[in-house]
Order: structure tokens, then sequence, then C-alpha cells
């Protein structure tokens, strides 16, 4: 098993910017003040657990419906470009609807920190990048989602409301530039298998 530093920075960055746990610090925040219990380490374990079997079953039923992963990576590009676009303007085009619940599983786990955008990363950097360095990326980001569950407070503190509104915009361009780097890698792959060259 061959491990790829530059894959794993990349796929963390990614994930990273589309879990974008600090930017959900005043939501978590008002969890809390509204009494809702938030289990940090339930949350973490939860959305790891379910973001890895996606990873591998996901592509299985893409195979069912016929779709190969370089065409679904290509969809996944565009659908994290309308993101980073949300993220960078401060607009919104995904409205979040998921049902009411648990505030741990929902909508902690998901939408928020395992949400379609998270989900479609996923399957989009299998065409790029190997399994094992996207789990290790995906576990170094649910590390983080769980120190900042943990110590809610102390990090709106340090970073405070500028500092979260900076990173997201920040975040929002570094992954309006991955989307289209894996829009211009996947559509080349994808042209050549129409064309047969």
């Amino acid at each position: 098993m061959s491990l790829s530093l530059t894959n794993i920075l990349s796929a963390f960055m990614v994930l990273f910017a589309l879990i974008d746990i600090l930017g959900s610090v005043p939501i978590f925040l008002n969890f809390t003040r509204d009494g809702r219990k938030v289990e940090p380490l339930k949350a973490a374990i939860y959305a790891f657990v379910i973001m890895t079997i996606f990873l591998f079953v996901g592509e299985w039923v893409l195979k069912l419906f016929n779709v190969d992963v370089s065409s679904f990576a290509i969809a996944g590009a565009l659908v994290i470009f309308i993101i980073s676009i949300e993220m960078v303007f401060g607009i919104e085009i995904f409205r979040n609807d998921a049902p009411g619940g648990s505030a741990t599983l929902v909508p902690i786990v998901f939408p928020l920190v395992a949400g379609p955008g998270t989900f479609t990363a996923l399957l989009s950097m299998r065409a790029e990048y190997s399994s094992p360095d996207i789990i290790i990326a995906l576990f170094a980001n649910l590390v983080i989602v769980y120190f900042v569950l943990k110590y809610l407070k102390v990090v709106q503190r340090i970073i405070g409301i500028g500092g979260v509104y900076v990173l997201r915009k920040f975040f929002g361009i570094i992954l309006m530039a991955l989307s289209v780097k894996l829009f211009t890698s996947n559509i080349s792959v994808l042209w050549a298998s129409l064309t047969g060259s």
C-alpha cells in the first residue's frame, strides 16, 4: 500500500473546506444555547463510518446505474464549484431542508458534516486519489471535528466572528480552484474514452 503525502494533503483540504467545521461554530453554539445535547465523539465516529461506507459503496451504486467514476467526478466538480460560490459570495443555493431530530446525528453529522457536498467529493476523489489517502484525510478532518465540537467556546474565543468569516471566504476560493482542477483532469479522461483515443 503506497501513500502519497501530497494527495493526502490535497484530499484533506477539499474535505476541510467542504465540512467547514469552523464556519459552523455559530450553529453548534446555538444548539448548546437551546439545550440540545451535542456529543463530539459520537458525531465524529458516526460521520467517519457513514462517509467511509459511502466511499466504497458509492462506486458500486454508480456501477448499478452504469455511470463511470470520471463522469461522476465531473458532476461532483460542478457541485463543489457551486458550494464554493456560496462560501465566497455568501449566497444560499443549496437549501438545508433536512428533518429535525437529534442534534448529534441530525443535523450535526448529517447534513452539516457528512452532507451532499462531502459525499460528492468522496466519490469524485476516487477518480484521482487512492482509497487509503482519502481515508487518512477523512480521519484527520474528523479528529478536527471532534476537537472543535468538544471545545466550541474556546474555538469561538480564539478565532472570533471575523476569523470565521475570513476562513470561510479563504477556503471557498481554495475549493473553487480544486473543483476546476478536478473538472479539467477528468474531462480529458472522459473525452478520450468517448472518442476512443
